[in-house]
């Protein structure tokens, strides 16, 4: 949306196709090609490469001279691999999208010169691969705001069986977690929209859509707490009548006055998001987290004081990494979990992400990373085990979550049996002989992911 919105529409007309909403989305891009100039693709590290490779490829089948663009994660982080061994795609665009699109598509129409353009890798008639210098990060109240039109805005809210929208206010992150490719991709650099120019869209967007609940999907919403501060002044203001979530650092947490953070409740704040990581002082510290453990539980309080949920996520699995610090993790854990209902504490593997500090570590340790854009469409982000992770130490952390989350999460009464034999099990932390698990896998088929 962002991207196509900040093209020049009195010339081009922007198609956007959500494969997760049509009946038959190869039909719907076949129906367009004959008259369009390009397409392009979002394209994520891990399995939704898949879906990018066939559609790019059919794509090329069918429109054989129609220029193919890959923007997004895997673009950024392979600008020249993908080129190297997908034919079916043109050009791979770096970081920050808006800009770059815009002037590659008037290059395109006009066969301008493809080198003069920044933050792009592409194809040259003789085969040649050519990598232009990086785009600096464009502030983003120099861009055009996000046209919700271009989608089916009422399709998600039935989707999401909610009427939630998104939005995101800001872009790029400051910080150099080791295990985050961010730091490569914008090069720890940031830039947010102005929180008066956020009220006003918001309020115009809530006017149009109606929508209840709001999910800032920034990165790291609360890095100025004073911006912050402002945009909840804007949501009270203007009687903008939703609920919101965003993502919150421990240390910017921390930061925040009580006025402001009661500023941001009084606006209808009802969930944060706070990346904790490790329950491992040593573990955060080698991670380049920047935070400390009193900052997270700090943020812990004032939430519970304020009413607010938060999702605390953690990772488990890293290269190295001690029982002694999978212990502080799974103690921490608890700890957040008994302190409030509205806590959730996800519990996710490590994988070798491309692009950050830990991979490029292993990979110097000997560590093969897959080597083709077919391969890293094999890689798999969620749901199973890290190449660090022992059957047993991935069984056992699977019980654990089981178990932590049978006890601590709300019930309704049928469920206050497994509820106290849970809070028995993370108690003794016993978690062998897990028969309640094994029945409730039986019976409660695991989610399909998109």
């Amino acid at each position: 949306m962002a991207i196509g919105s900040n093209v020049d529409r009195a010339k081009y007309e922007v198609i956007i196709i959500d494969g997760r909403l049509e009946d038959d989305p190869i039909a719907r891009i076949e129906k367009h090609l004959p008259d369009a100039i390009c397409f392009g693709a979002t394209v994520l590290t891990g399995s939704p490469l898949k879906d990018a490779l066939e559609i790019s490829n059919l794509v090329s089948k069918l429109a054989p001279s129609l220029p193919i663009i890959w923007g997004g994660w895997h673009a950024s982080l392979f600008p020249t691999e993908v080129l190297k061994d997908t034919p079916s795609v043109d050009f791979t665009v770096q970081g920050q999208g808006e800009i770059t699109f815009s002037e590659l598509l008037e290059c395109i129409e006009s066969s301008g010169d493809f080198a003069k353009i920044d933050g792009i890798c592409y194809r040259t008639a003789d085969g040649t691969i050519k990598k232009n210098k990086g785009r600096v990060l464009t502030p983003m109240d120099q861009l055009v705001p996000v046209d919700y039109s271009l989608i089916d805005v009422e399709a998600y809210f039935r989707l999401k069986k909610r009427r939630q929208l998104d939005y995101i206010s800001s872009t790029g992150c400051y910080f150099r977690c080791t295990f985050c490719a961010d730091p490569f991709v914008f090069n720890r650099s940031f830039t947010a929209i102005s929180a008066e120019r956020v009220g006003e869209e918001l309020a115009e967007l809530h006017e149009k859509y109606r929508f209840d609940d709001l999910n800032f999907q920034d990165e790291t919403f609360f890095t100025y707490p004073k911006r912050i501060e402002a945009i909840a002044d804007e949501l009270i203001a203007r009687s903008v009548n939703i609920s919101w979530a965003a993502t919150m650092r421990a240390d910017q947490g921390f930061r925040m006055t009580d006025e402001q953070f009661s500023k941001c409740v009084t606006s209808a704040m009802r969930r944060v998001l706070i990346g904790v990581e490790s329950g491992s002082q040593e573990m955060m510290d080698w991670l380049a987290k920047d935070i400390k453990m009193e900052h997270v539980l700090f943020c812990a309080e004032r939430c519970k004081q304020f009413g607010v949920s938060v999702i605390f996520p953690f990772i488990v699995g890293f290269p190295g990494e001690s029982d002694k610090s999978i212990h502080a993790t799974k103690k921490l854990i608890k700890h957040l979990r008994k302190m409030s209902r509205s806590f959730d504490t996800p519990v996710f593997y490590f994988k070798p992400y491309p692009g950050s500090k830990i991979t490029e570590d292993v990979v110097k340790e000997g560590y093969q990373l897959p080597s083709t854009t077919a391969e890293w469409a094999d890689f798999d982000y969620i749901g199973s085990k890290g190449p660090w992770v022992s059957e047993q130490k991935y069984r056992e952390f699977e019980r654990f979550k089981f178990y932590t989350k049978a006890a601590y999460s709300k019930q309704g009464i049928s469920k206050i049996p497994i509820q106290l034999l849970a809070k028995a099990r993370c108690s003794l932390d016993f978690y062998a002989l897990a028969f309640e698990k094994r029945l409730f896998d039986y019976f409660v088929p695991k989610q399909r992911l998109s």
